[in-house]
């Protein structure tokens, strides 16, 4: 019975190594300064990898403003690329006690991670992701970026253990 106790537990420790470690390869670390005011605004959404809630939508824009209580309205807004219809959605975000990562819902009290990766030090653009490997975003100020400077993000992204080749590109960014 103890060896029985004994080979479970070391199967679990084994288990949950296993895990941390395929969920490591992916570098989460947030940028070390972000005031909240430099969130707010209109963001561009230039690149994402493809997700049940933007699916079938281009033109993909965030908006962010103060809420009352201090924490950040969330208004994602673009068109359905079939029918071209717009659609919006809207949350709110949440500051934590790491400057490049927010808590962000867009239903009830479901939170999910939203971690500033990189940033451009001007604030023109921003590398996103989350707790989980399927998130990333590459959000702009500006419809477009030159070249070599979305080239940059995507290298960044690299190597920070994320595919980049399943990235969904925008149309604009990609005629550039």
């Amino acid at each position: 019975m103890r060896r029985m106790m004994l080979l479970f537990f070391l199967l679990l420790v084994t288990g949950v190594f296993a895990l941390s470690c395929a969920s490591g390869k992916i570098d989460r670390r947030t940028v070390r300064v972000m005031s909240p005011e430099g969130l707010l605004g209109r963001w561009y959404e230039l690149a994402r990898f493809d997700h049940r809630f933007e699916r079938g939508m281009t033109d993909v824009e965030a908006n962010y403003s103060f809420l009352p209580d201090g924490s950040i309205r969330v208004e994602n807004s673009g068109r359905d690329l079939e029918s071209g219809e717009p659609r919006t959605a809207v949350g709110h975000a949440k500051f934590t006690d790491d400057p490049g990562r927010l808590r962000v819902s867009f239903f009830w009290k479901f939170y999910s991670d939203y971690n500033i990766l990189e940033r451009d030090p001007a604030g023109g653009w921003m590398l996103i992701g989350s707790s989980s490997p399927r998130y990333l975003w590459i959000l702009s100020r500006t419809p477009t970026l030159p070249a070599p400077v979305f080239d940059h993000i995507l290298e960044q992204a690299r190597l920070r253990g994320y595919d980049t080749s399943k990235l969904l590109i925008s149309k604009a960014q990609q005629e550039v």
